[in-house]
Parts: structure tokens; sequence; C-alpha cells
């Protein structure tokens, strides 16, 4: 009997043991309570903070497709040849884009801390030396159109000229330099102000790009000044060479006529005593960084005409000493937001051709058009 008793009691024993340890088994510990992304609704939409900082970020960009023809600016003189006989055909020149941008911003004692990229991914027909384009499409590489860091009003690194981006770039159509009207890449040291009353100004330190380069510890200067107000702006520019000691100026005017349409006009005088003096790097037909069109003086003007939120009409002339006209002219269609469709017809009269021709077109008279999808995001 005492046995018997003591043989149920280690059993019974041995059952609770096994049974604290299968329980011990399957204890799962609590999860870490997840850090979802938050909104930062404080630079506008779109934005999200960092993880674990006080930083807002976004990320954005766009696909684009251009489909063009003829012979006229960025889409002149697309060939290929017969893979039978070798002849040379005319054809389509194409490039598919896509673009990766990135804003931060943060608030600091000092002012609000941004940063700014955009980086470009091409592949279409390849364009020679000459301006011409052959048929065969490539990976037409990687380029860095800006980089740059802001701290209140202080500006460095990749971008733009003030130039152009402070007074302005010449309309809403896609082919706007038929008479270029300034250089655009450069790094930059540059200050703006903001008075909050529609003044404002800029002051930018430049190194030009390419043979527009700076060519001592001199940078190229800009300074610009703006008043906004609800009917439109008025803006000035002024820049300075420092590699070939010339100046040029640009003045223009917007107006708001009507919810429906607005309207622009713009002006540019640049000397250019030094560009033809027999120089080590003399740019072409006497253009240099600033002052890109023919002659002394240049003007552009056009405006928007919007039909409905989703159609607009887009038009612009330009013309320059030397007799250079070009008109740009499209339409503009939002299929659904975020997806653009637009049609341009664009011609170019070379003027003193082709001494003073920017656009390396092949005869006088030019025409051609551009099909452009757009997916921005």
């Amino acid at each position: 009997m005492n046995i018997k008793s003591l043989l149920l009691g280690s059993a019974a024993a041995l059952i609770a043991v096994s049974g604290a340890r299968a329980a011990d088994a399957v204890v799962v510990a609590e999860p870490e309570p997840a850090e979802y992304v938050k909104i930062c609704d404080v630079y506008g939409a779109g934005y999200f903070y960092i993880p674990g900082t006080e930083t807002c970020l976004r990320i954005g960009g766009y696909v684009r497709y251009d489909i063009g023809a003829g012979d006229v600016g960025s889409f002149d003189g697309a060939w290929a040849r017969d893979k039978e006989d070798g002849e040379v055909n005319d054809t389509w020149q194409k490039n598919a884009r896509f673009t990766l941008k990135t804003w931060t911003g943060q608030e600091t004692e000092l002012g609000t801390l941004k940063t700014y990229t955009e980086t470009r991914f091409n592949f279409g027909n390849t364009r020679f030396s000459d301006g011409s384009y052959s048929g065969n499409a490539y990976n037409k590489g990687v380029s860095l159109n800006f980089a740059w860091i802001q701290l209140g009003g202080l500006r460095v690194g990749k971008d733009e000229s003030a130039f152009d981006t402070f007074i302005g770039y010449a309309g809403n159509v896609i082919q706007d330099t038929l008479v270029p009207y300034g250089g655009f890449d450069t790094n930059v040291v540059q200050y703006y102000f903001d008075a909050g009353n529609g003044f404002s100004a800029v002051v930018s330190l430049e190194e030009g790009y390419g043979p527009y380069s700076i060519d001592s510890y001199v940078p190229h200067v800009v300074g610009g000044v703006k008043w906004t107000q609800g009917w439109g702006a008025i803006t000035g520019v002024v820049a300075y060479d420092s590699a070939y000691e010339e100046v040029a100026g640009k003045v223009r005017l917007d107006v708001n006529v009507s919810n429906e349409l607005s309207l622009w006009i713009m002006g540019g005088y640049g000397t250019d005593d030094n560009y033809n003096d027999g120089s080590y790097v003399i740019p072409a037909a006497g253009r240099g960084m600033y002052k890109l069109w023919g002659g002394n003086w240049a003007v552009w003007g056009g405006g928007t005409y919007k039909f409905n939120e989703k159609t607009s009409f887009n038009a612009q002339v330009s013309y320059d000493e030397d007799e250079n006209l070009g008109i740009a002219a499209n339409i503009a269609y939002d299929v659904v937001p975020g997806f653009t469709i637009t049609a341009e017809v664009d011609y170019l009269n070379a003027g003193s051709y082709p001494a003073s021709n920017w656009t390396s077109a092949d005869k006088e008279s030019n025409i051609g058009g551009i099909l452009r999808f757009q997916r921005s995001f």
C-alpha cells in the first residue's frame, strides 16, 4: 500500500513538472509597439517624418516619354541608316526619362533647413557634336540636375542659375529655348531675401558650366529683385560673367489677366565686346554664360489660357538682334490627376543663318513637333 502510494505520487509529480516545462516553452513575449510613419504637413503634401528624427522627407519625380519629329530645337535632325542599303532616312527622335526627386525640411534655431535633389535617367537617340541625331537608341547616362542645401535664406550646392530661376523660365512650352535666355547648370552660393510684403531679392555667386565656367577664384555674380502682387509681378536680374568681364540683364512683367488667362513679356540685353577678341576659349557666336542669345538684345513673350481644369493652351514667341525667330505652341491635357499629354508645334527661323544659329538646324526655316506623355508623382 505504501509502495503503491509512492509510485502514484511520483508519477503525478513528473506530470506536473512536464506540464510546467511545456507551458514555459509556449510563452510569447509581448510585441513591441509599431512605430508607424507620421505625416508631416508643415511643408506641404507628400512629406512624412523620417522615423526617429524631426526631419520631414518627400519623395517624388516623373516618368516621361517624348516623341519628336522635324528639325527644331532639341529635336532637330533625327536620322537613321537603312539596314539594307545604307541610305540615310529621317526618323523619330525619342527619349524616355525617369526623374527621381527628394525634398527634406526641418525647423532649427537658425531657420528652416531644406535640401532638394533631382536625378535624371535617359534612354533614347544619340546626339552628335554637329547637332544631328542617330536612330540608334541606348542608355544616355545619368545627370545630377539639382543637389542643394538651404538654411534660412542661404543656399549652397548644385542648382540652376538665378539669372533664370529667379526671374522665371520662358513660358510653359516644352522648347522654351529656341532663342536661349541664359545658361542653367551651375554650383551656387546664394542668398534669398523675402520681405513678406511682395518684395524679394537674391544674390548668387556661381561657377557656370562647360566653356562658361569661371577661370579663376572670381565667381560669376547674379543679383535680382522682384515685386509680386495679386495682379502679377515685375522682376529684374543682372549678371556679371567674370571669365569674360561681360554684363547681361533681363526684366520681366507677368500679368494675371483673369483666372483663365496669364501673360508675360521679358527683355534681355548683354554686352559682348570680349567674346570675339581672340581669347583662349571663345563661346559660340559671341555667347557667354548669361547672354546666350544672338546679338546684344532679345525679347520673349507668351502666355497660358486655361480652357478648363484639364486643358490649357500655352504659347511663346522669341526674337533676338541676329533675327533668330522662335515660335512654340502646345495644348496640354490632364488625362487624370498626375498624367498629362502635351502636343507641341515649334518653328524656328535662323535669321542670319548659319553663324548665329544656336539650334544646329540644317536650314534657315525649320519646323517640328513633340508629343509628350508624363506621369508625375
